[in-house]
């Protein structure tokens, strides 16, 4: 990880990009974006508030029993606030003013992607493998996992920032799922949160490392809400041999 560091600083002073980013935070500390960075930011997670919003609509419309509404409901409100929360998190913090809000919205932001991450897991976890002991044993995890993280970020917030990442990538890691449908989307999806990750720790090395890191989730948000769409959200799951199979009314 280093190496990449090192590289990205050396291509990003060869090209004169200095100027669109501020010098790296102190440890525990949060790094001060510039004006550009502000409303890169704010942009590229806020032109997903409306999809999200559409997302949520499109799934309850679709959804054709209630555990399926319950689960689009789940998904699409931790999608949509992801977005939200982000972008006034990053709103707040372009204006300068209310700390004490900003602060409280910062953590918020930190602590959707948690919820974000497990509620992505829960349609194919209920959907797809709910009768199986893999399935159940997967849901009782992820939840506890994004649970631990959200208090691990309510405590200790800016400090450890590489164990965080880890955490994100350990309950972001994609449990196997019997039913190949759909596995293709989510798991671009998941490589594209992934790659996003390694620009998270980029702030400062990397101008605009954390709009770009925003347009990775905004990647695999968008895989895999197509992937619960198409294959989860809608259909009738049949299980013959523990595997489920969908099927359209």
């Amino acid at each position: 990880m280093t190496s990449i560091h090192q590289q990205l600083l050396k291509s990003a002073s060869q090209l004169n990009l200095g100027r669109f980013k501020n010098s790296r935070a102190a440890a525990g500390q949060a790094y001060v974006p510039t004006d550009q960075e502000h409303v890169a930011n704010i942009l590229s997670h806020g032109i997903m508030i409306p999809a999200s919003i559409y997302k949520l609509h499109s799934m309850t419309s679709r959804s054709i029993d209630a555990r399926q509404l319950a689960i689009a409901r789940v998904y699409g409100l931790a999608t949509l606030g992801l977005f939200s929360v982000s972008s006034v998190f990053h709103i707040l913090a372009f204006w300068g003013r209310f700390r004490t809000l900003k602060e409280i919205f910062h953590r918020g932001d930190r602590v959707f992607i948690y919820l974000f991450i497990a509620a992505s897991y829960t349609p194919w976890l209920v959907l797809r493998d709910y009768e199986s002991d893999y399935g159940l044993k997967c849901l009782y995890a992820v939840w506890p996992a994004a649970v631990f993280g959200i208090a691990y970020q309510l405590i200790f917030h800016e400090k450890y920032k590489w164990l965080e990442v880890l955490l994100y990538v350990s309950v972001g890691a994609l449990p196997s799922l019997k039913n190949p449908n759909g596995l293709g989307e989510l798991l671009t999806g998941g490589a594209a949160y992934m790659c996003g990750v390694v620009f998270f720790k980029l702030d400062g090395i990397v101008p605009f490392a954390h709009a770009i890191w925003h347009l990775f989730v905004v990647i695999g948000s968008v895989l895999q809400y197509n992937a619960v769409s198409t294959h989860l959200v809608g259909l009738r799951t049949e299980t013959i041999d523990g595997v489920g199979l969908e099927s359209e009314l």
